[in-house]
């Protein structure tokens, strides 16, 4: 029997129709972002929804797992659910995004109207306009949203009046291993499983499997590592991380690290100094790669939802913007020369661009952050040496 495969005149409208609204959908949401944005961050205004009248500040900033790409990813994903969401990055002095610049926020003043942050960030020793602004914002009460890395989110020297943000801040800081331990609930400890050998699934706390964090989240798989983490108390354990065989969906789980299982995702409260009270939504996943997966997208999306007091979506909607093609998590892996405009899903320069290396550090110069000078040179692009055993 011969099968006629050709389509009929209604499908082939219809196909064309449907062709063209996808189209134009995704012109528009393109246009909406290049509209507001400006040559250092990116702005996408949003659109009609529950997020209207809301800002969303999301900040990229690690040398490791591509937080420039995902942020704006997320951003766009907000936006078309009413939410007006900017990124600000790292940048380097000719304005190109750059990992390494650990000194460098851009455009902090948009953390002024923040009502959310999301945070991927990673050892940043930020200069004293930008680490005021966080604070500010911080101050206000507004929720936090905190992916991979940012457990040992700063690294300042000891002698920086922003020392008890740093991962290893010391107990006379008034901050026990820094802004992670204290606000987030864990700062880095190590790599529960074997980096880039073992992947990380989640499994619900079933005490906790009514939060509205997880609602319409089903099981997350993702390549980066299940992290070592016991977070601060109090705090309610969402979800917990089988460490896996491979890197692969359908590995097995490795025998003797999974009992128990370390946490993987977590919320907390902070009471912050001026009074005002901080929701806390921690996750030790979030590469931009990890971010393919679904069910780690609407985590994340929900915890925006929760922090702000918001109805959380029974199943939020949280398709990929066209064109989102992250890169591998890696030191070596970002794109070098590209303005925060290339990093907006779908721009052609993007997958043009060449991988990038880490500059080279120079000799050790004045402490950074904090604008205190003791007359040497610094590496604007050397990222303060942690303890060896830091390399998360």
């Amino acid at each position: 029997m011969i099968v006629n495969k050709r389509k009929t005149r209604p499908q082939t409208i219809l196909a064309a129709s449907t062709a063209l609204i996808f189209a134009a959908f995704t012109a528009v949401a393109q246009e909406v972002a290049n509209s507001a944005s400006s040559p250092d961050h990116l702005v996408f205004e949003g659109t009609k929804g529950p997020g209207e009248g809301k800002h969303v500040v999301l900040l990229a900033g690690d040398e490791e797992y591509r937080s420039e790409e995902a942020m704006p990813m997320l951003a766009q994903i907000l936006a078309r659910q009413g939410f007006k969401a900017t990124v600000l990055f790292s940048l380097d002095e000719n304005g190109c995004v750059n990992p390494d610049a650990g000194e460098n926020l851009s455009h902090p003043e948009s953390l002024d109207s923040a009502d959310a942050i999301v945070m991927s960030l990673r050892f940043r020793h930020w200069q004293d306009e930008a680490m005021e602004k966080f604070e500010s914002a911080f101050n206000r009460g507004i929720p936090v949203i905190a992916l991979r890395t940012s457990t040992h989110a700063f690294n300042f020297p000891k002698d920086s009046k922003w020392a008890r943000y740093s991962f290893n801040a010391s107990e006379d800081t008034g901050w026990h291993k820094g802004f992670g331990r204290q606000i987030l609930g864990e700062t880095w400890v190590n790599h529960h499983g074997k980096h880039k050998v073992e992947g990380s699934r989640s499994y619900v706390e079933q005490a906790n499997a009514d939060h509205p964090v997880l609602n319409g989240v089903g099981t997350c798989f993702v390549t980066e590592d299940v992290y070592g983490a016991n977070p601060l108390k109090p705090s309610t354990i969402l979800q917990r991380g089988a460490v896996t065989e491979t890197l692969e969906p359908d590995s097995a789980e490795v025998a003797g690290k999974n009992d128990p299982m370390q946490p993987l995702t977590w919320v907390r409260e902070f009471k912050n100094e001026t009074g005002n009270t901080n929701k806390i939504f921690t996750t030790t996943m979030g590469a931009s790669t990890g971010l393919l997966d679904e069910d780690l997208r609407r985590l994340v999306i929900n915890a925006v939802y929760w922090g702000l007091d918001l109805t959380v979506p029974k199943k939020a909607e949280v398709t990929l913007p066209e064109g989102y093609l992250p890169s591998a998590f890696s030191f070596a892996a970002f794109r070098l020369n590209l303005k925060p405009e290339n990093f907006i899903p779908g721009n052609p320069k993007f997958k043009e661009a060449p991988f990038g290396v880490r500059a080279p550090k120079k000799p050790k110069g004045n402490s950074q952050g904090d604008g205190k000078t003791k007359g040497k040179t610094k590496d604007k692009y050397a990222v303060p040496k942690p303890t060896p055993e830091a390399r998360g």
